[in-house]
């Protein structure tokens, strides 16, 4: 079992930035893919990044490409957000996710969750 935790979500005004942040405890070593999700009122969760520790690659969406940064700290068994230029259509609720085997944008193929972190970006 992989617990996951996120902080760092707020208010914040379209243009700025917000770093999130997911702590892992438990088995953590079994699952290193980790992934931030979002889900805003009405809509399906979505993908938006993934960092695999074996290896340190990394894949976007799109619609964040250029403007968040997922990275992680191994020794702190965290994974870190870094949004910037945050539109009003990035808010939601930001999730975090683990899984054992490589990146994946599916939201069925990661077990383990965190509570999500509310993320609003006013215009």
């Amino acid at each position: 079992q992989v617990q996951l935790v996120e902080s760092g979500g707020g208010l914040v005004q379209a243009g700025g930035s917000l770093r999130l942040a997911c702590a892992a405890s438990g088995r953590t070593l079994s699952s290193p893919t980790r992934a931030w999700f979002r889900q805003a009122p009405g809509n399906e969760r979505a993908f938006v990044a993934a960092i695999n520790w074996v290896g340190g690659s990394t894949t976007y969406a799109d619609s964040v490409k250029g403007r968040f940064t997922i990275a992680g700290d191994i020794a702190k068994n965290t994974v870190y957000l870094q949004m910037n230029s945050l539109k009003p259509e990035d808010t939601a609720v930001y999730y975090c996710a683990a899984r054992s085997f490589g990146s994946s944008r599916s939201t069925g193929d990661y077990p383990y969750w965190g509570q999500g972190t509310q993320v609003t970006v006013s215009s």
